[in-house]
């Protein structure tokens, strides 16, 4: 399956590796990754497509709006990626 846009991918490379994040964008070669957390809306991680892998093509609320292009907040994304991943409370910072 190929990558696309509302995505979530797990890092295989590099100091986020095994780290969970929506695609926002998804270029020929490269994808714009936020996680609401260490890579928030405002500055999206860039990382080639290689170094990243499918983890799942999840129905939430959070990717129709990536989707459709409305508003999404960072809260929203760590929610959600907190609910797919199973972590403990996903508004804790640090």
């Amino acid at each position: 399956m190929d990558i696309a846009r509302s995505d979530i991918v797990k890092s295989t490379a590099g100091r986020d590796k095994g780290k969970l994040f929506f695609v926002l964008e998804a270029g020929e070669d490269f994808l714009l990754l936020a996680d609401g957390k260490a890579r928030k809306l405002e500055s999206p991680k860039r990382k080639k497509r290689k170094h990243a892998v499918l983890a799942a093509r999840y129905e939430c609320r959070a990717a129709e709006k990536i989707r459709s292009g409305e508003k999404v907040t960072n809260s929203e994304l760590r929610r959600t990626l907190a609910q797919f991943g199973g972590d403990g409370n996903p508004d804790q910072e640090g």
